[in-house]
């Protein structure tokens, strides 16, 4: 096979319409757009434009509140920390920390902290140290004979 052989399956491009180019392209003179009026000239946007009458988005009441100093928790799967761990990324012996997470790759940063959630099988008994985790997640590593430490500024925030 040789470079100028090379093609695309039929049918898989099609060529661009070139608009306003004479009677015979089937899109001339007014290049589809009609006659006169506000969508027939250049730089025009009516989205959400209601001829006029107060718009939908705007008759209908604002809800909801977006809290400005929330905190963002970087989420980790207890499936996720028990598949490292096997495959020796982490050390299942000593404690497992925020820092030994994120050094790992497991977790990209930390951002207001690591909160522990309960997806995916645990075998193994580890001691886990983190900023957050779900009452499941607790419940399911002390069954498996570890201990997960969760921050006591974290407890007092939720």
């Amino acid at each position: 096979m040789k470079l100028n052989e090379l093609h695309d399956n039929p049918g898989a491009t099609k060529r661009r319409q070139r608009v306003g180019r004479g009677p015979g392209s089937g899109k001339g003179k007014m290049g589809g757009r009609g006659i006169k009026g506000q969508k027939s000239r250049s730089g025009v946007a009516i989205a959400g434009y209601e001829g006029g009458q107060m718009p939908l988005y705007q008759r209908l009441p604002k809800r909801g509140f977006t809290k400005p100093n929330r905190k963002k928790f970087a989420v980790v799967n207890l499936g996720l920390i028990a598949k490292f761990v096997d495959e020796k990324k982490i050390d299942g012996s000593a404690a497992i920390t925020e820092d030994v997470l994120v050094a790992s790759g497991l977790v990209r940063r930390k951002l207001d902290g690591i909160r522990v959630l309960n997806k995916g099988e645990l075998t193994s008994a580890l001691n886990i140290e983190v900023t957050g985790a779900s009452k499941s997640a607790v419940e399911a590593v002390e069954k498996a004979g570890g201990s997960l430490k969760v921050a006591a500024e974290a407890v007092a925030a939720e």
